[in-house]
């Protein structure tokens, strides 16, 4: 005797199917809709110009900071180093790059050994206030010098602690709040990587 298959039995095993072929959703905050990133050209540490939009067809982390930064800055590198690893051979298709907000104090040489220090293929970027400028207005980068008395320092620069990502099609997708665990960044990377 021949028994019929439970339709419903049937429909959620198609339905399981079906959500293990579309990928999760994105752990980071998304940019709904998604906009092109605003091109820009500054200089990378060996002096060569750097334009975003030579990197289509790569995702690009964007961070903004300063070699001097007590905190956020050699954290977010940290970071970024362990995201290069989790990726595996997938970090070919990732640049990791870093953009200063203390161009008085960050020559080329100093973020060169800044970012260096966590790996070498990260890049590090300065250029003139009029460029950088440029940059931290369209990235809605602020950055406000405090005074630090009685500090080597001389002064600290607040600024935004958010890592922008750039999927590869040149369009700004995602941020990554400061904090945010490296699983899960590295999770939506991988995603933008398969698109």
């Amino acid at each position: 005797m021949k028994t019929k298959p439970n339709l419903l039995a049937v429909a959620f095993f198609l339905l399981g199917l079906l959500a293990a072929c579309t990928p999760a959703g994105f752990r980071g905050s998304a940019i709904e809709p998604a906009t092109a990133a605003v091109d820009f050209e500054l200089t990378d540490t060996s002096g060569s110009a750097f334009h975003l939009s030579d990197h289509r067809g790569e995702v690009v982390l964007l961070f903004f900071g300063y070699a001097n930064c007590p905190d956020f800055c050699p954290t977010t590198l940290a970071e970024y180093k362990n995201i290069h690893e989790q990726l595996g051979d997938n970090a070919a298709d990732v640049r990791f790059v870093f953009v200063t907000v203390d161009p008085d104090r960050d020559s080329p040489e100093t973020i060169d050994q800044f970012v260096h220090a966590f790996d070498p293929s990260f890049i590090g970027l300065t250029g003139t206030e009029e460029q950088l400028q440029f940059v931290w207005e369209k990235y809605f980068v602020g950055r406000i010098p405090q005074v630090v008395e009685d500090s080597e320092l001389g002064y600290l620069v607040s600024h935004a602690t958010r890592i922008y990502v750039v999927d590869k099609a040149g369009n700004l997708r995602l941020t990554f709040p400061f904090g945010m665990a490296v699983a899960d960044m590295t999770h939506d990377i991988n995603l933008l990587l398969a698109e």
